[in-house]
């Protein structure tokens, strides 16, 4: 990609607003731009990590049996009152009435359009199981938005759905999911802590598990126990805190100290079983030809909640560092003078070369100062940074990773070699 063509509108300074280091960065680096509070548009380099995020994730979903489909956002109201959760979800549930009067919701979650399809298309135990899910913007009316895209009221989210004839068949989906999510969140080079929890308004009738990205500025509070390894929402401790004279929390496994962190939560996973296929009648004929509702599990991951987790475990004083896995391009290629033939002819060159390997690269025809330049490409923080300078007519480039405030001369074969030999087995 040719950045002269590129909307790349990157700031020197961070709007006054933008409390939060990923949201300042994410403005800066010419990510996001907001429209109103708590919406934003993605611009090029934002999207193209978003897409890389969302691959990640269907590639591990589908691997472990999950079908991907698309479900509409707009919801007939008369599910969520049948479900019984139109009530629950309070003024966050955005109700719409179209011409005809008739209500509706936009979908902050699909538990109940995917219980009803599912109750339109079984029949039989034999049927199960069904596992489902889909990336798609969800709608929250959030009272307060902040901090980006970690609290908004649109946002992108993957939610996934499980339908079984037994509570054993749940609990393997159930393992399996978990053991998926902590493969993607690795591949998007996270940490995270997966942590007992409380269901909140998804609700159901089994345990739920959260995954944390360590972060100060995560709105969910963790217990750390160092001896025994137990972590947890701090949500879920409070009624066993109530009856503790000392101000310092106890893990209720071992005893030992808790220590507390905040955190981001970035997924969550519920075994619902029968809350909403009950209500919304989605049974089948049980091995014992017998009706019985399905068991359900639930599994959300923030799609657009990882850009900003990402972001704020991984940046420096100049701007993003970002993992190989999710840069927007890999390659950053940047000529020192636009005017200077030896330069161009070399950047030109290398540029025609790494996309033909398949290696996504950046080349900076802008007609800018280096400076300008340079510190562009330590903001938008693509992992390798080759310079086109003095030496091109020698055949010598200078090479230089972004996690690394070391640049080396090499020749213009040594850094194609090298960029190859890096990214293009992680195509």
């Amino acid at each position: 990609m040719r950045q002269h063509h590129y909307l790349f509108p990157t700031l020197r300074k961070a709007p006054s607003d933008a409390e939060a280091v990923s949201h300042q960065l994410l403005l800066r680096a010419g990510l996001v731009r907001p429209l109103a509070a708590g919406i934003y548009t993605y611009l090029p380099l934002g999207l193209r990590v978003l897409k890389k995020v969302s691959s990640i994730i269907q590639d591990e979903m589908e691997q472990i049996g999950f079908s991907e489909l698309l479900m509409p956002a707009m919801q007939p109201a008369e599910l969520w009152k049948t479900s019984g959760r139109y009530e629950v979800y309070g003024p966050e549930l955005i109700r719409f009435h179209d011409r005809h009067a008739r209500e509706f919701a936009l979908g902050p979650t699909h538990e109940e359009v995917i219980t009803s399809l599912i109750g339109e298309n079984i029949a039989s135990y034999r049927d199960l199981p069904l596992k489902l899910f889909q990336i798609q913007t969800k709608f929250r009316d959030e009272q307060r938005p902040r901090f980006g895209l970690l609290r908004g009221r649109e946002f992108m989210m993957k939610d996934a759905y499980s339908f079984e004839g037994s509570w054993a068949q749940l609990d393997r989906t159930y393992l399996e999911v978990y053991e998926a999510y902590l493969r993607i969140f690795e591949r998007c080079g996270l940490h995270v802590l997966a942590v007992e929890a409380d269901a909140g308004a998804i609700g159901g009738e089994g345990e739920t598990h959260e995954f944390i990205a360590p972060a100060a500025i995560g709105e969910d509070t963790v217990a750390i126990c160092s001896q025994c390894g137990f972590a947890s929402n701090l949500e879920v401790m409070q009624p066993s805190r109530e009856n503790q004279t000392d101000d310092s929390p106890s893990c209720p496994h071992c005893s030992g100290n808790l220590q507390l962190s905040r955190g981001i939560e970035l997924g969550h996973v519920f075994k619902l079983g029968t809350k909403y296929s009950s209500s919304l009648n989605a049974s089948c004929l049980g091995p014992d030809g017998k009706w019985q509702p399905v068991i359900m599990g639930c599994y959300g991951i923030g799609v657009s909640r990882i850009l900003s987790a990402v972001i704020e475990q991984h940046h420096d004083a100049e701007g993003i560092v970002w993992p190989s896995s999710l840069a927007p391009f890999q390659v950053h290629l940047i000529p020192v003078s636009m005017q200077d033939s030896q330069q161009m002819n070399a950047a030109e060159t290398l540029y025609r070369q790494l996309c033909d390997a398949g290696i996504e690269t950046l080349l900076d025809d802008r007609e800018e100062r280096p400076g300008v330049k340079f510190k562009d490409s330590d903001l938008i923080g693509i992992p390798v940074r080759i310079v086109i300078g003095k030496q091109a007519g020698e055949g010598f480039v200078e090479w230089k990773d972004r996690d690394r405030n070391i640049a080396v001369s090499t020749s213009l074969e040594s850094a194609f070699v090298q960029a190859v030999e890096r990214f293009a087995s992680r195509r």
